[in-house]
């Protein structure tokens, strides 16, 4: 796959099209997720972007499933044991699509 999405693959027949479905943000983070039903492959991209809208990371994930949540710090200066609380922000929605079963993978912001 590494050949196919930097170019240097020449063989036409393995050709792949990047169509997004949904596309996502949260302050810094782009979230782009497609499928190729024909192929049956799912897949994520989480970009991470500048304040001029310069891409300065790419995350990607073929047939997982990801889950993003907030994980914020906590402003109180007292120290205590608490449980870690990370609210869900976004989840893929095509990964059930794919027909067959994924790992889960859980993406911190």
């Amino acid at each position: 796959m590494m050949r196919l999405l930097t170019g240097t693959d020449n063989d036409d027949s393995d050709s792949f099209d990047f169509v997004p479905h949904s596309v996502d943000a949260f302050g810094s983070t782009v979230l782009v997720e497609g499928c190729d039903q024909d192929r049956e492959i799912f897949w994520i991209h989480a970009w991470t972007v500048n304040s001029h809208g310069i891409i300065t990371q790419v995350r990607e994930y073929f047939n997982t499933s990801l889950t993003v949540t907030r994980f914020g710090v906590n402003s109180s200066k007292s120290v205590s044991i608490t449980s870690l609380h990370c609210p869900s922000v976004w989840e893929s929605t095509l990964s059930n699509r794919v027909g067959k079963s994924i790992p889960g993978l859980v993406l911190a912001i």
